[in-house]
């Protein structure tokens, strides 16, 4: 145990985080997207993921709620292993998690009601719809949305969409919150009510939050940690001062938006004109 916790401290991991990660890889295939990743997630904190598309972000999210299992390597919840539990069991622990998917996820069909009742109806049976109507007022006075229930997806938003699905995500009182591009495809004003949302949450529930993004506005906002991955490894990890003033020059690339010199020789080098593909009928004249 002790040696255990050594290695633990050597590696960054502090092994009474709520979320643990010891040495997880992923594969698909032959293509290494996660390389050797030890991390743990602080109880009641923001910690975001950033990093370039491609690098394993969402992956890496997905396996913190075991919606994929590492190739090698331990994912722990409050210190019980659970990616070699059965789906069963899965289920039962997945309960405490909320998952705001890229894009809300809403199920286009039913109303927004019945979309938020839907993780409950998948765990437990109702009995009692007095409670389940107050329930769902609850959670969408949470996000400006109440009178909403009998909307369906297709009459909202964009930004309607995304609260209605965080409004879903936490209809199980889950003790943690996974948001995947939560700001993705939304004007700054309104990714900024998700930022004020998670916020919230996270004062007012004491949620802990782990949030996947390309946003750098939204990742200062929300962060208490920020963690930056590249080629599968951790390339970065501390908060938003930190990474701001980070010497790496991949990082400052990223959080800038700015191409790199190798691949702006590559355009620059490039054509700009080419011989016409295709001849008009008349030009044969």
């Amino acid at each position: 145990m002790v040696a255990e916790e050594k290695n633990n401290q050597a590696s960054g991991i502090n092994s009474n985080g709520v979320i643990v990660l010891k040495n997880l890889t992923k594969k698909f295939g032959e293509k290494l997207v996660l390389d050797d990743i030890s991390l743990s997630i602080e109880k009641g904190k923001t910690t975001v993921i950033i990093g370039p598309s491609g690098c394993g972000k969402t992956v890496l999210l997905k396996h913190l709620i075991v919606l994929l299992r590492p190739t090698s390597g331990d994912v722990y919840l409050d210190q019980q292993r659970i990616d070699n539990l059965n789906e069963d069991e899965l289920n039962q622990v997945r309960t405490r998690y909320g998952f705001l998917f890229q894009g809300g996820a809403l199920f286009d069909s039913i109303s927004v009601f019945e979309n938020i009742i839907f993780p409950i109806t998948q765990h437990y049976k109702i009995t009692d719809w007095g409670e389940i109507d107050a329930l769902v007022k609850n959670k969408l006075s949470m996000v400006g949305l109440d009178g909403f229930q009998n909307f369906y997806p297709a009459k909202l938003s964009g930004g309607e969409k995304k609260r209605v699905a965080l409004a879903r995500a936490i209809a199980l009182n889950p003790e943690l919150i996974l948001y995947d591009e939560p700001t993705t495809g939304l004007d700054p004003i309104r990714s900024d009510v998700i930022n004020e949302l998670i916020l919230k949450l996270q004062k007012e529930l004491g949620i802990t939050s782990v949030v996947v993004t390309h946003d750098m506005t939204s990742a200062y906002k929300i962060a208490d940690r920020i963690i930056m991955l590249h080629k599968g490894k951790i390339l970065a990890d501390g908060d938003a001062d930190y990474i701001r003033n980070h010497p790496h020059p991949v990082v400052q690339q990223f959080i800038h938006g700015q191409i790199d010199d190798e691949d702006l020789l590559i355009l620059q080098s490039g054509e700009t004109t080419s011989p016409s593909q295709f001849v008009s009928q008349n030009s044969k004249k």
